[in-house]
């Protein structure tokens, strides 16, 4: 079976600009420009417009001069406006060869804003044609407002694409240019535009303002359109564009008798790009692309993954240079435990494992995130608590800190059933938990050990908000030894190392 190709063109430089706050540098164009074409393998980018800024000028330039050295040169579209001809002017200065003339797809676009009748307007684009052919320039046309010129005035439609049938125009851009349309609609009106003209190469270019691009770029493609315009994480103007890693992937598992060039795995690379360079982030539950969409919960979907795949469906991360992740977290259960130690290459006896689970659990409870990373803190802390018998606990502690005040702590300790308590102050909360639990242990006519150095760590990946490791050196008369506690507070994690210390001693 011959596939039907599709097009697939990118704007995320000039339509994905448009979005709030986003303004990419000439270098950074000229690098997504060559990723999108040489890794991402998309047929066209649209790189900017003509006449905005010099910056805008000095980008195009540097694009065209790479793409011509590359072959690439009829790939670089630029949108172009109605301006006698400054527009292809400006294009020629920039050595860019294909126009994207913005024109008006609806009647009232062109009664209300232009002020014009559809043969004034049809001259004026004549013109611009023209002038675009003697420059060696080749022209494609954006119907702007099409998807309401389709439902309020269908009649100037039509007029106007038979109009452009007489034109030497390489393709027709249909926009729906407010994100107005149904999926039922974009089947509708672009099945009847392709009945009507079927050697037109008809582009659809979707926006994303009641969530329905994607929908509607497949609806796109069912009706028969030869290209869609999409861009790197949904960027452009209000809600955005149809997003191009979405529609790849529903193109590649939905339409069977559809083919498209671009390449999956570089999808994900390309998208972090894009990310760093505008500052737009990606939401983690975006499909394809988030950071949480390959990252499985809940651990009776672990499980199910350990037997026969049973959680998998076609969006496989490998697809998109992706691995899937197993969350750790108060619904991980020992499914994702064992899953992540098998990862790191760790191994635990079921017993430990469970404790594993519980201190995971617990700390999901407190809205903590764990990471993978986190795992060996978590089993060194965990394994750590049953080299002794646990005589000794710290029940309860006050630690205050205010300005111009010295730090004070209220501790409560329970020494073989019995509870002591006492109140001191410090250089620092820690130091006035020390000095209270010294007070405590002085007593009971005891000696606490002495403190020789106190390291605090974050794992590495984990968050600041996560895990953090105390690592406290302590010397006695005889011996110099080491203990650890693990919470998301450092001085509870200091104090979590001294109750160990106080059960060793």
């Amino acid at each position: 079976m011959t596939k039907r190709k599709i097009e697939i063109m990118d704007t995320t430089l000039r339509d994905g600009e448009q979005t709030s706050g986003v303004s990419f540098s000439s270098s950074e164009k000229l690098t997504i420009a060559q990723l999108l074409l040489e890794e991402l393998k998309v047929d066209r980018i649209e790189v900017a417009s003509t006449r905005v800024s010099e910056g805008e000028f000095n980008a195009v330039k540097s694009i065209t001069e790479w793409a011509k050295e590359k072959g690439y040169l009829d790939k670089i579209e630029v949108l172009s406006f109605v301006d006698n001809g400054l527009s292809i002017e400006w294009m020629k200065n920039t050595g860019a060869k294909v126009q994207n003339l913005l024109t008006k797809g609806s009647l009232n676009h062109l009664k209300y804003q232009l002020k014009k009748t559809p043969e004034q307007h049809f001259s004026e684009i004549k013109k611009v044609i023209e002038l675009a052919v003697a420059a060696s320039i080749k022209t494609n046309v954006y119907l702007e407002d099409w998807s309401n010129g389709m439902r309020n005035s269908e009649a100037y439609v039509y007029e106007y694409l038979d109009f452009l049938e007489t034109q030497p125009v390489e393709r027709i851009l249909l926009p729906d240019t407010l994100g107005v349309l149904s999926p039922e609609e974009s089947f509708k009106y672009l099945s009847a535009i392709r009945a009507k003209y079927p050697n037109m190469h008809i582009d659809f270019h979707a926006h994303n303002d009641y969530d329905l691009g994607v929908a509607n770029a497949l609806e796109g493609v069912k009706a028969g359109v030869n290209g869609l315009h999409l861009t790197v994480n949904g960027m452009g103007e209000r809600a955005g564009n149809a997003p191009l890693a979405s529609v790849v992937a529903v193109i590649n598992d939905f339409l069977p008798d559809v083919e498209i060039g671009v390449n999956e795995k570089a999808l994900y690379t390309v998208s972090k790009l894009v990310e760093t360079f505008s500052g737009f982030r990606i939401p983690v539950n975006k499909p394809v692309l988030g950071d949480n969409v390959f990252t499985q919960t809940a651990g009776i979907h672990a499980d199910g993954d350990s037997k026969k795949n049973l959680y998998f469906n076609d969006l496989l991360p490998e697809r998109f240079g992706r691995k899937r992740k197993y969350a750790l977290g108060k619904t991980s259960g020992k499914a994702n435990i064992q899953k992540n130690l098998q990862e790191l290459g760790l191994q635990l006896n079921d017993e430990d494992v469970l404790k594993v689970t519980q201190r995971i659990i617990e700390l999901g409870d407190k809205k903590e995130v764990v990471t993978k990373e986190d795992l060996p803190y978590i089993i060194s802390d965990v394994l750590d608590s049953n080299v002794y018998e646990e005589r000794i606990t710290i029940e309860s502690y006050v630690l205050t800190h205010a300005k111009g005040l010295k730090p004070s702590t209220t501790v409560s300790v329970k020494i073989d059933g019995v509870l002591i308590e006492e109140h001191c102050q410090g250089d620092g909360q820690f130091d006035a938990f020390m000095n209270a639990l010294g007070k405590v242990y002085k007593s009971k006519g005891l000696m606490l050990p002495k403190l020789t150095d106190y390291a605090v760590r974050i794992p590495p990946g984990s968050s600041s908000d996560a895990l953090c490791e105390t690592v406290i050196t302590w010397k006695t008369a005889d011996k110099t030894f080491k203990t650890r506690g693990l919470d998301s507070d450092q001085t509870v994690s200091a104090i979590k190392a001294t109750q160990k210390m106080l059960n060793i001693i």
